[in-house]
């Protein structure tokens, strides 16, 4: 069980929220919480990278030139991969990088590395309403109200019906990423220096990543 403190718009402290998600055991959590991150950045890769091999190239059928008597070295094709634009000799090949890991097991690593995060969680009331139009200006004041600082990895999680004017207000922010509570994952928890939950997205998590 982690306390932290809860925020309102002007920055001031109007609670606490509590923490109480199941973790992985002391011995065991960094383990988990690395296959569960490397298993997210291979299951992101495309593997569509593909070469020719010489039985692919087109052309070559016919001897380049005969077998004796010319003075140049024996050739049989035209697309060896001695040859320029020939074929790639163990190029690479289209490949599944998919790595499989148990629902519960990945519930488990991102329950663990959140609350490993808690020294960097920042929580803080909803402020949908408060966002009356599209200004970066605007949230950068908040985040200096919130003690977060602005030149550190940012994540902000909020809840799925969020305004647009959140969202254009830190989309042209290069170290603020966004994201719904549905999509929390690994590599944005531990990439982040700071975590910026709303209040009600935090609900929300608990909610869902308690559930078994």
């Amino acid at each position: 069980m982690v306390n932290c403190v809860v925020k309102n718009w002007q920055g001031e402290q109007i609670g606490e929220a509590t923490l109480e998600m199941k973790i992985a055991k002391e011995e065991n959590a960094e383990h988990i919480v690395h296959r569960a991150l490397v298993r997210q950045l291979h299951n992101q890769r495309q593997g569509t990278a593909s070469t020719k091999t010489r039985a692919e190239v087109r052309g070559g059928g016919r001897k380049p030139w005969r077998q004796k008597g010319t003075g140049r070295a024996r050739a049989g094709s035209i697309r060896s991969p001695l040859w320029r634009g020939g074929g790639v000799i163990f190029g690479p090949k289209p490949k599944d990088y998919n790595i499989k890991m148990n629902r519960k097991e990945r519930r488990l690593a991102l329950r663990t590395a959140f609350i490993s995060r808690a020294e960097a969680l920042v929580v803080v009331e909803n402020f949908n309403q408060q966002i009356e139009a599209p200004k970066t200006k605007t949230i950068l004041e908040a985040f200096t109200r919130w003690e977060v600082d602005q030149n550190c990895k940012i994540l902000l999680v909020v809840t799925e019906p969020t305004s647009d004017n959140v969202y254009l207000s830190v989309r042209n922010l290069p170290n603020v990423k966004m994201i719904n509570h549905d999509g929390l994952n690994i590599y944005d928890i531990l990439n982040a220096d700071t975590i910026v939950v709303t209040s009600d997205a935090l609900v929300k998590l608990q909610e869902v990543y308690n559930a078994e």
